[in-house]
């Protein structure tokens, strides 16, 4: 199980941000309706769990009900035939592996300015199939601990089929299979931990360390300008 990463946590202060900046809203919106697209066209959360998930982080970023609702209504509607999902590949500055998932009408639009952010980074934007496979897919929970010491987050997380534990100070990241990510979610919240997030990500099959702090903001500058698009949903790298 692991311990505190940096990264991680330089990651979640980003993602905290992002949902103060409201650009949350337009992107849980987008998965939505791609989650009812791969769901063949399911938009009862109980039947489709992507569109679960999807909903429920609408709901921790306090996005209104009725755009929630009407997120769903155009994904069953003709506008949803535009939109698609998009996967990116390439290195970020200093050779780390890069996979952007985006959510786009116009996918020329997206590609440009996707790479007009590696270009201006320097970095090595990859072909279909470069970097996907050091990735595999999984749940992951965000827990806050509320006052309660890691080894009891970590021991209902284990005891209930987790694969990993992170420890992030005042939060927790559990990872477990994708298939386990909801059954897990509500143990940890039946458990008293207040559940900030539960997805399906891809992880790293063998991640690398970067120990030097100019480097790291270089690349999470990157990445943040990546997550800004508007069209972009998530963007992972193989950084421990």
């Amino acid at each position: 199980m692991s311990g505190h990463s940096k990264w991680a946590q330089i990651k979640r202060q980003k993602g905290t941000a992002d949902v103060k900046r409201g650009l949350t809203f337009t992107k849980i919106s987008n998965a939505i309706t791609i989650a009812v697209k791969q769901g063949g066209g399911v938009s009862d959360p109980e039947q489709n769990f992507k569109l679960r998930l999807a909903i429920d982080a609408a709901k921790n970023a306090n996005m209104p009900k009725e755009n929630v609702e009407r997120a769903i209504l155009r994904a069953k509607g003709k506008e949803a035939r535009d939109i698609e999902e998009v996967i990116y590949e390439g290195f970020a500055p200093g050779g780390v592996s890069v996979i952007i998932e985006a959510a786009t009408d116009n996918p020329n639009r997206t590609t440009s300015e996707v790479k007009g952010i590696f270009n201006k980074a320097g970095a090595s934007f990859g072909q279909p199939g470069s970097v996907v496979y050091q990735f595999k897919s999984m749940g992951q929970i965000i827990v806050k601990k509320n006052e309660r010491q890691f080894d009891e987050v970590f021991q209902v997380a284990a005891d209930n089929g987790a694969e990993d534990v992170e420890d992030l100070g005042d939060e927790a990241v559990i990872y477990s299979s994708p298939s386990d990510v909801g059954a897990l979610r509500d143990i940890l919240s039946g458990n008293g931990f207040d559940v900030l997030s539960a997805e399906i990500v891809r992880q790293a099959v063998n991640k690398i360390e970067i120990k030097d702090d100019e480097s790291l903001s270089k690349i999470g500058n990157f990445v943040e300008n990546l997550e800004n698009l508007d069209d972009v949903q998530r963007v992972y790298t193989n950084i421990s």
